[in-house]
């Protein structure tokens, strides 16, 4: 690690470590043999841990990854002359290459639009409705994200409309949960009130960014779309042999609203940083910060300076700029030492450079996108 920057990065909330409690059971979980392939008693645990959590007997699957969730969720919903309507953000779009297609034998993506990186029932019925020949893919699922690629959080009543408007056209209603546990934190609900009871059939929710090593967790609602799916797993090379140490750190997670209080963390440390920002001459905020990313434009003399004094982030994720983020094990240290280093930069790349180069806007896809948002 770079020695002339604060050790935490804001680049991706996959940067942090094992959150204690998820480390303790996973040494609790190393003592002594237990039984292979996911028959172990911690799996059963977690997976009742999650039941208890959604308040519902929901079936559970482990995986090692947010691709592999995705996947082969959208897999068990769709044959391969299906097609599945998404944000044109989305990460199964963006982000996974070719993953969801690929477990699918083929099901394609139709990509929707939407403000603040959200699709809108509109916009699903505007898909929907294009052809209905047995020419084109036939609609089976809608995809969404919570929280969004830009950070933005669906409220209970959007997913109600999604819910209902999926129930309408008879299509299943898939969400990418990778940052669920902040959605939930974000808007104040008990997480049946933006899953199940919104018409949500299967979420991929994510342990990984909340302070897991690794891991994430396909918690069907529509039992009935579970069929096999195990078999999936299985074929997809994500049967953990020893699949204790991949659940048994949920038992921690879950435990006494570790995995709550881990994404109120990260969410309020991004308000923070987005605060920080807020009059800094050069800074355009792209997005409400709702959970814990912000996206931000800056000059692109800015950007080369932070790089050279060691700070990473990402410029393509979402829907481009400067995307920031903050996890549950982000420090006020850290975000302190970014604006700093941030206003140095700006301080010392204002003078020579072309005024049009200081506020130059973004661009594209990402040009349209802040537009709808406003």
């Amino acid at each position: 690690m770079d020695a002339r920057i604060d050790t935490q990065q804001l680049a991706s909330d996959n940067y942090a470590g094992i959150c204690p409690e998820a480390f303790d059971s996973l040494l609790l979980a190393n003592e002594g043999h237990a039984v292979a392939y996911g028959q172990d008693a911690w799996s059963q645990q977690a997976k009742q841990a999650l039941r208890d959590i959604f308040e519902t007997d929901c079936e559970v699957h482990f995986v090692f990854n947010g691709t592999a969730a995705n996947s082969l969720a959208l897999s068990a919903i769709c044959q391969s002359y299906h097609s599945v309507i998404c944000h044109e953000l989305a990460h199964i779009e963006t982000d996974e290459c070719g993953g969801p297609e690929f477990f699918s034998n083929g099901s394609k993506l139709l990509l929707g639009e939407g403000a603040d990186g959200k699709l809108t029932p509109a916009s699903v019925e505007a898909i929907f409705g294009r052809r209905s020949d047995i020419h084109y893919p036939k609609p089976q699922a809608v995809s969404i994200t919570q929280a969004t690629e830009v950070g933005t959080v669906y409220t209970p009543d959007e997913l109600a409309a999604l819910g209902a408007c999926a129930r309408r056209l008879d299509l299943h209603l898939h969400m990418d949960g990778a940052r669920f546990a902040n959605a939930v934190a974000a808007l104040g609900v008990r997480p049946r009130e933006i899953s199940w009871q919104a018409g949500i059939d299967v979420l991929c929710f994510g342990g990984t960014k909340n302070g897991l090593a690794i891991g994430e967790a396909v918690v069907f609602f529509n039992r009935e779309l579970a069929r096999d799916f195990a078999y999936r797993c299985k074929q997809a090379g994500q049967l953990a042999s020893k699949m204790r140490f991949v659940s048994a750190p949920w038992l921690g997670l879950l435990a006494n609203g570790t995995w709550l209080r881990n994404a109120r963390h990260a969410n309020a440390l991004a308000r923070q940083l987005v605060e920080g920002l807020e009059d800094l001459p050069g800074v355009q905020q792209l997005f409400p910060v709702e959970a814990n990313s912000v996206f931000i434009t800056l000059p692109e003399s800015v950007i080369a300076a932070l790089r050279q004094q060691g700070w990473r982030f990402y410029t393509f994720i979402g829907a481009g700029g400067v995307r920031l983020m903050t996890s549950w094990s982000t420090s006020e240290s850290a975000v302190h030492a970014f604006i700093s280093a941030l206003r140095r930069a700006l301080a010392e790349t204002a003078q020579g450079q072309p005024p049009g180069e200081r506020t130059q806007p973004p661009r594209g896809l990402l040009v349209r996108l802040a537009r709808s948002a406003r």
